[in-house]
């Protein structure tokens, strides 16, 4: 079972040079959390599942006085910070940039 939030749009300083994270930039979060949700699917209690809200609002406030060089670390941090503080059995998080006019845009994922 997995619980997603699909491109969450977040502004985070990220970028190798330093002009780059100069301010913060757009990018979309794509998470997958595997979690055991049958608990919940009987109780109807957020108890018993990961609050998917709170999780949002974590990533929202996650760049706050924080800069990353590379996406690929950006994505490591983030997965970190869910798997210790939300707790799912497993997590993938994919992180999507928009530096190339012509690329729709660049990503990294981390599973």
């Amino acid at each position: 079972m997995k619980i997603s939030i699909v491109d969450l749009e977040v502004f985070y300083r990220v970028g190798v040079p330093e002009e780059e994270r100069a301010k913060p930039q757009r990018l979309l979060l794509a998470i997958e959390m595997q979690f055991d949700f049958s608990a919940a699917a009987k109780t109807d209690s957020i108890a018993d599942t990961i609050d998917y809200f709170a999780v949002s609002q974590r990533l929202l406030k996650f760049g706050e006085g924080k800069s990353w060089k590379l996406i690929e670390k950006l994505a490591a941090d983030v997965r970190g910070m869910i798997l210790s503080e939300f707790k799912p059995q497993g997590v993938s998080v994919e992180v999507k940039k928009f530096p190339i006019p012509q690329a729709r845009y660049v990503s990294v994922v981390v599973p």
